[in-house]
């Protein structure tokens, strides 16, 4: 066999590998969304046909997840909670952190609207923005007509790349990094 040909030749067969594995693996992740232990046997208990036994099974679950909710091993959000959290880690980079977003529709993940406590420029005419909420954006290109002052209103939106672009009291877009 000539050299060049047997990487091609293992990666074809790496390739076809994984297609016959992953898709088992993505339907399985897809069916339980990697859910807590304590809350699946919660949500297991449906299939209990028997009455009774479906009344003890949510019993016993229901006990199991408050215990693990008491002692941290599971957390339990809301909405509004997710949406907050959301709010105070956008624009910074915490893939960790994405199941958060799960409850949240596209608008209220690509978009964040603040008010400016602060702004300062640096010597080359660039602001850094604080946020009420206590968040940094720094400008990295584009141009302001109006400076950014305390009470301004901002919008932030996620652009192209992971980037992200800001328009301050309704000015064109500048291109910013969240530094905190």
């Amino acid at each position: 066999m000539h050299p060049l040909r047997r990487p091609a030749r293992l990666a074809a067969a790496a390739t076809a590998a994984l297609s016959l594995a992953l898709p088992g693996f993505a339907a399985a992740k897809d069916k339980d969304h990697d859910r807590a232990a304590a809350f699946q046997s919660v949500l297991d208990c449906r299939s209990v046909t028997d009455n009774t036994q479906r009344l003890a099974c949510y019993d016993a679950a229901a006990s199991r997840m408050g215990e693990a909710e008491a002692k941290g091993d599971i957390v339990v959000i809301d909405k509004a909670q997710a949406r907050e959290a959301h709010r105070e880690a956008f624009g910074l980079s915490l893939p960790s952190l994405d199941f958060i977003s799960r409850a949240l529709n596209s608008g209220e993940m690509d978009q964040l609207q603040g008010v400016v406590k602060s702004a300062r420029a640096d010597a080359y005419g660039h602001w850094t923005v604080v946020l009420e909420d206590g968040a940094v954006w720094r400008q990295i290109a584009g141009e302001l007509n109006r400076d950014p002052h305390a009470g301004s209103k901002v919008v932030i939106n996620k652009a192209a790349l992971g980037s992200f672009k800001m328009s301050v009291d309704g000015q064109a877009n500048i291109k910013v990094h969240r530094d905190e």
